[in-house]
């Protein structure tokens, strides 16, 4: 998944011990900021929906291995490049599919 920041999402991100706001120059890591995106793996996302802050979610860059974590209905509710109701996943090394909602 991969979501763009925002300060309530790297806020959660921090409170739940995943700091992503801050860099970290030893790792080459500038420290996120509002409008950039990271990618995020489908439990920890799932977390953030059940603590009331799920950052949105790109669909298009969202694996559809997701699913198996993550109901449609709320990756939907959550997406931010909806096409015609419709969840645009891939697998890497595959053409994209749609799923249909």
């Amino acid at each position: 998944m991969c979501p763009p920041c925002s300060i309530g999402s790297c806020t959660v991100a921090r409170a739940c011990g995943n700091d992503l706001s801050t860099p970290r120059p030893e790792y080459s890591f500038p420290g996120l900021r509002p409008g950039d995106r990271w990618c995020r793996c489908a439990a920890h996302w799932q977390e953030a929906l059940e603590a009331g802050g799920a950052p949105p979610v790109v669909l298009a860059a969202t694996h559809e291995a997701a699913l198996e974590i993550v109901r449609r209905e709320d990756l939907l509710r959550h997406a931010i490049d909806v096409a015609g109701g419709a969840l645009c996943a891939f697998r890497p090394g595959t053409p994209r599919r749609r799923v249909t909602a």
